[in-house]
């Protein structure tokens, strides 16, 4: 019951662990290797464009940290800063999942497994 209470009364808590949780999909993403084509290209361009926004909004923060003083810009880079890295970090992961999905049914290789296999070869 307490736990129930905690989520209603911080939903601040409840969206900060679920943004930075990489394996918490989104409701209705399903699971990447069961889509098929149509889906994976779906999913990979909404994480396309919430990375997209994502990255823009650290962008901007750390623009208007460089106009803050000293102690604002430190509480900003404890507070508001993890959350955001971890928000790109999270969708960065999500998308290469679903790029993974849209190459292997395509049938190639993805850029990220091919890179590494050319490193090591």
């Amino acid at each position: 019951m307490k736990q129930a209470q905690v989520k209603r009364s911080r939903p601040d808590i409840e969206a900060a662990i679920r943004g930075g949780d990489w394996t918490q999909a989104m409701d209705g993403e399903g699971v990447p290797g069961h889509a098929t084509i149509a889906q994976a290209i779906y999913w990979r361009q909404i994480y396309v464009e919430i990375l997209g926004m994502e990255e823009k909004v650290l962008r901007r923060i750390r623009q208007l940290m460089a106009k803050l003083s000293a102690e604002a810009r430190t509480e900003v880079e404890l507070t508001n800063v993890p959350v955001v890295v971890a928000q790109v970090e999270k969708f960065r992961r999500r998308l290469g999942y679903w790029e993974a999905r849209v190459h292997e049914l395509n049938g190639a290789v993805p850029p990220m497994v091919r890179r590494v296999v050319l490193a090591n070869t």
